[in-house]
């Protein structure tokens, strides 16, 4: 098929759910990507956060395919070794204690929301409502849309589900102004991706695990984006050093196969019994095999400082770009985000037609999120193409 044969079935047959760009990806390695024509683009996008060893990773591929020729998928009504493995890494490597495996953060997050409360409820406490912060965002799920502090994803959903209120991020008196006898958990990303790459204040998130304790309540931290090595640490929160009772995470977490998890407390976990939450597919060989890699390469100590070592040429180069609508260059290692005075959204049309694949995180603001195993080079070149876009683009100036 042609490029304009895909576009054209895909518009016939698939859901209009997505602002698609007018490109068909059909190979990738590395740090690029193919289209359908044979036309190459240094990714950015990373299939937004996701592939963080990059396409076609050599390693994951001989262990998918192991996997693959061994056992797909069986029940989590047996014990699964790759399961096993995964969870005890994850755990290790935070110092937490349980493991829940599903296929999504949106799949996590609500996991950490039912296991909140179904704590509570098990202390026979009437403590149910979660505090979530103001341009956050949590998934599509209907209690992780409502938990997204984003009216803009609300719209046509109500009646959404209660027992949600909303602070503002990196303000603790915001807080203490909408917690009550009912709370049972505050829920924040370290780093709020969708938001416009924003990094919470190491006093706010210390704030946050204070009020938490002295509340008797639990600090859940959305790592879905800001984890997996993303920060220059395996997960954002040892950046900051403040410990939540509950984090999820998903995205990076499988390389590009679909996995995500929630990792919490013994005391927290002691929440959820046989029956109380479960996932067909959550867990099973073949992504917790490709999971279990993906953590064994991530947590290295030499991979992370190259990450950090990456992240900080990377923000130096963008910083150094001059250009008048940009506001802001923000974020931590390879999450990072350019704030304009205007929509990026041409910005980002121009980077693709010159061969550079950038995404959004709100009207404003680009953001990159490259796989962490880029190096110099590629960061020279993705600096260059998005300097000749600038030139291109008319956008903002007068």
């Amino acid at each position: 098929m042609t490029e304009k044969d895909v576009i054209s079935r895909g518009q016939q047959y698939i859901m209009n759910t997505y602002g698609r760009f007018p490109l068909v990806p059909v190979k990738g390695k590395g740090s690029y990507i193919w289209d359908i024509n044979g036309k190459q683009y240094l990714d950015f996008v990373g299939g937004i956060a996701v592939c963080i060893l990059g396409h076609s990773n050599n390693e994951l591929n001989q262990v998918l395919k192991e996997q693959a020729q061994t056992l797909w998928h069986v029940s989590n009504l047996y014990w699964i070794e790759p399961q096993v493995a995964a969870a005890e890494k994850l755990a290790t490597a935070t110092g937490m204690d349980k493991v829940f495996f599903c296929n999504s953060g949106a799949e996590a997050n609500e996991a950490a929301i039912k296991l909140a409360r179904k704590y509570f409820y098990r202390q026979n406490e009437n403590k149910y409502e979660i505090i979530t912060f103001k341009k956050s965002f949590h998934g599509r799920t209907m209690a992780a849309v409502t938990a997204t502090g984003q009216d803009k994803y609300h719209e046509g959903f109500a009646p959404l589900p209660g027992g949600f209120s909303y602070a503002e991020f990196n303000n603790l008196d915001s807080v203490k102004e909408v917690i009550n006898e009912n709370t049972c958990a505050i829920m924040v990303e370290p780093i709020q991706g969708e938001g416009g790459i924003q990094p919470a204040d190491p006093v706010f998130l210390n704030g946050l695990r204070k009020l938490c304790d002295q509340e008797g309540i639990f600090l859940i931290f959305d790592e879905v984006q800001c984890g997996m090595g993303r920060t220059g640490q395996l997960f954002a929160w040892q950046d900051y050093v403040v410990k939540p009772d509950i984090f999820t995470t998903a995205k990076g977490l499988g390389g590009g196969i679909p996995i995500g998890a929630m990792i919490a407390t013994e005391k927290a976990a002691s929440g959820f019994a046989p029956g109380d939450h479960a996932s067909t597919f959550g867990g099973n060989p073949l992504a917790t095999a490709v999971a279990s890699k993906v953590l064994d390469i991530v947590s290295d100590n030499t991979f992370l400082d190259n990450v950090k070592a990456m992240g900080e040429y990377l923000y130096q180069a963008l910083k150094k770009i001059g250009d008048r609508r940009i506001v802001d260059v923000r974020g931590k290692g390879l999450m990072l985000g350019m704030e304009f005075n205007t929509p990026v959204k041409e910005l980002i049309e121009i980077c693709i037609q010159k061969g550079l694949l950038l995404v959004g995180a709100g009207t404003n603001v680009v953001r990159f999120v490259p796989p962490l195993t880029i190096n110099e080079t590629e960061v020279n070149q993705a600096v260059n193409i998005l300097k000749e876009a600038l030139r291109e683009w008319k956008n903002g100036l007068s």
